[in-house]
């Protein structure tokens, strides 16, 4: 066959969201886009905000010399002193421009990173349940995954990673507030996390890195807070994009940052700087790092997404799903009445419902579903929900 089997492999292993999206399209052509209630993709659909607009027409129209041209592989440094003093009051550290990279989105962030830091066979601890690319991207640079499982309402279990520590141990990938589920880890979860690596790491005799993945950081409800990972331990790095504050995942921006006192900070920061070239991002997008640099006080209107939330939490709750609700994100992550999920993602099917099983997410038994649709497709899918049950729990 045409291409490796790897490839194969990984494009069965990654199918679930796709394969939902792929049966929307199925769906809407047969009964009608407003007769089918997708939630299948995160695709945030609340609108850039206005002070977007303005600044990117005004930088559109500078025709300057040097707009458009190479710069450091880093990002411009000027982009990232202004980032890094946002950075400052969100980390309660002070971070400085050398402690960052501007970076092709945080997926690009976490490639770089992954790069940056392992070696054949090093293994990174993942937590159920996670978004599902992490595991391409440990294997991208010849990492090992190692699964882990959060607890009940998908807080951290701290002796489930412990246990699961050992001399290969390179990283923990940490992503709070989560997709799939909006939980938000907390400080004390956080501290303990820290103290349990710092332990590790010193019996080990080896660094371990906690890798923060925050592109959801300013999506968040209820006066919730997202805890800052620099406080809670120095070998920490923090990715992050303007996907979802900013509305812009198509425009691919994003940035990472280093604890300022992490171990081996020069090397570490030019191995990153290196990595950014090497694996074909040369540099994060010139023109959208001058627009971000002047948007860092500025985000989506929330109120559209803890509105969502808060209607979709209604419905299901009179469903009869159990759920823990969202803290952050644009997900819920219910619980299925079977266990197999598979199964009742086709229950929901057969009502035009699309949501993507949890077995994709590696926590079967579960399905997510995303609110960044409109109000009136949540409130319209309640009765469909309600079959969806009813048939499961009579087969």
């Amino acid at each position: 066959m045409a291409g490796s089997e790897k490839m194969k492999l990984f494009a069965e292993k990654s199918s679930w969201i796709r394969k939902m999206f792929e049966e929307g399209a199925k769906l809407k052509a047969q009964y009608g886009t407003d007769n089918v209630f997708d939630f299948s993709l995160g695709n945030p659909d609340a609108p850039p905000p206005q002070q977007y607009n303005e600044v990117i027409r005004e930088i559109v129209m500078d025709e300057s010399p040097g707009m458009h041209a190479y710069m450091p592989n880093g990002g411009y440094p000027w982009v990232r002193e202004i980032i890094s003093a946002r950075m400052s009051a969100e980390q309660q550290i002070e971070v400085n421009q050398g402690d960052m990279l501007m970076t092709c989105g945080a997926a690009g962030g976490l490639n770089v990173v992954m790069k940056s830091l392992l070696n054949p066979g090093d293994e990174i601890i993942l937590l159920a349940p996670y978004f599902v690319e992490y595991n391409f991207y440990v294997d991208n640079h010849g990492g090992v995954s190692r699964v882990v499982a959060t607890d009940s309402e998908f807080n951290l279990d701290l002796e489930a990673i412990e246990a699961a520590i050992n001399g290969k141990t390179k990283a923990i990938i940490i992503n709070s507030p989560n997709n799939p589920t909006g939980q938000i880890y907390s400080t004390e979860a956080l501290n303990s996390l820290g103290r349990l690596l710092t332990k590790a790491a010193s019996d080990h005799n080896s660094a371990i890195y906690m890798i923060s993945d925050e592109p959801y950081r300013k999506i968040i409800f209820d006066n919730h807070t997202v805890p800052s990972i620099f406080k809670s331990y120095k070998n920490s790095i923090v990715v992050s994009s303007y996907s979802k504050d900013l509305s812009l995942p198509g425009e691919r921006i994003g940035y990472l940052a280093v604890h300022p006192e992490i171990e081996d900070k020069l090397n570490l920061v030019n191995s990153l700087t290196l990595a950014n070239r090497i694996l074909g991002f040369v540099n994060a997008p010139a023109l959208m790092q001058r627009v971000v640099a002047e948007l860092q006080d500025v985000s989506v209107d929330n109120t559209i997404y803890s509105k969502r939330k808060k209607i979709f939490c209604a419905v299901l709750e009179e469903a009869g799903f159990t759920f823990t609700p969202p803290k952050g994100a644009f997900y819920v992550f219910p619980k299925t009445p079977i266990a197999d999920d598979v199964k009742f993602c086709e229950f929901l099917q057969e009502e035009n419902i699309l949501a993507v099983p949890g077995t994709g997410f590696g926590s079967p038994g579960h399905i997510r579903l995303a609110f960044c649709v409109p109000d009136s497709v949540i409130s319209r899918s309640a009765e469909g929900f309600k079959k969806a049950i009813n048939k499961a729990l009579t087969i």
